[in-house]
């Protein structure tokens, strides 16, 4: 079986790591990096602790407009696919990286595999809603992480190419964990613990207004904040004329690599974010968390207990921290660690009976 996976950001290398561990060694991987996003931690260490090849192809696409980089990626990714003739093309998540591949491979003919497929924010203002979406509808096979993603594919007519294998992210998380020794608690730790915040997206960044809004929320909560400060976020900054020095209880700090990620939110006392993945993997590690945002992913999260969507009000945050009782389930929503391997077989299987 000959795979092509395409990525073009550092959390779709983390969900492709267990897929390609999955695979068996008569199956033919090449990895095809877009370029989409430039990120310093993709470095030959940040590999090797992924047990990952390094790409095979780079696309060196960068920065640009929505419709530039699709672009870019759509021309660029043609002639790859031409040259490795794989079986199928196997997409991650939600990026501008995802669609332009799908859409390059279907006016090919190649078969589109969708990896995280189904999940829904209903909202059309987040341009990885459309990525999803047209993804979805476009690929020949949907990999869907959770019941709910599932049952979203069935309401939008895509039941009969759907499979739910479970979330990839929990197979690698388990894993690096172990890797680390930490064992999951619910306890908050000591008073004098950091939250952990991200904030990256347009709606919370764009504008000085809400971007000015979010900091004064996370430097006027109970806690100290580490604040994992993505390039953009501090170009943002400046252009909004906003200091770090005016944020005293917030310490700036660059992004975490994988598994240093990891311990610091399984022992955060809570998280702030608007990120999509951050707020599942915080379900994961027992860790409370707030989402700067009107709409989640992960439905279940909320549902549950274990995540806020919340304006970045500081007295609302920390009432949620100290007086929720999340919902420990032993049903799991999100699979049992082994979506890897679900991922794989329903691949083959796909394949074979097209054959």
């Amino acid at each position: 079986m000959k795979v092509l996976s395409v990525v073009g950001a550092r959390p779709q290398f983390v969900k492709l790591a267990p897929v390609h561990r999955a695979l068996i060694s008569g199956d033919e991987h090449t990895i095809l990096h877009t370029g989409q996003h430039y990120d310093p931690l993709l470095s030959e260490s940040f590999f090797r602790e992924l047990s990952i090849p390094e790409p095979t192809i780079n696309l060196d696409v960068g920065s640009g407009s929505h419709a530039v980089q699709t672009a870019r990626i759509l021309e660029a990714i043609e002639p790859a696919i031409v040259s490795v003739k794989p079986d199928c093309v196997l997409v991650y998540g939600d990026t501008n990286s995802t669609l332009a591949a799908a859409i390059a491979a279907v006016k090919l003919g190649v078969p589109v595999v969708h990896l995280e497929s189904g999940l829904r924010s209903r909202n059309r203002h987040m341009p990885e809603e459309h990525n999803r979406v047209l993804t979805d509808h476009a690929s020949d096979l949907c990999l869907a992480p959770s019941q709910e993603a599932m049952k979203n594919l069935v309401s939008e007519g895509l039941e009969d190419k759907s499979v739910f294998v479970g979330d990839v992210m929990l197979d690698i998380l388990l894993d690096t964990l172990d890797q680390l020794g930490i064992k999951l608690s619910e306890d908050p730790g000591p008073s004098d613990a950091e939250y952990l915040s991200t904030i990256h997206r347009q709606e919370n960044t764009d504008d000085p207004v809400p971007l000015e809004a979010v900091l004064s929320c996370l430097g006027g909560l109970d806690r100290p904040v580490k604040l994992l400060t993505h390039p953009r976020l501090k170009s943002k900054m400046v252009q909004a004329n906003l200091k770090e020095s005016s944020f005293p209880a917030i310490q700036f700090v660059p992004s975490l690599p994988y598994p240093e990620l990891l311990a610091a939110l399984a022992s955060a006392p809570g998280l702030i974010t608007d990120s999509g993945g951050l707020q599942k993997e915080a379900y994961f590690l027992k860790t409370r968390c707030v989402t700067l945002r009107n709409e989640p992913e992960w439905t279940e999260t909320v549902e549950l207990g274990w995540n806020a969507l919340l304006e970045p009000n500081p007295t609302q945050v920390v009432k949620f921290f100290e007086v929720t009782n999340p919902v420990t389930l032993d049903t799991k929503p999100y699979g049992d660690g082994n979506a890897a391997q679900l991922a794989v077989s329903a691949i083959r299987n796909w394949i074979g009976s097209r054959s």
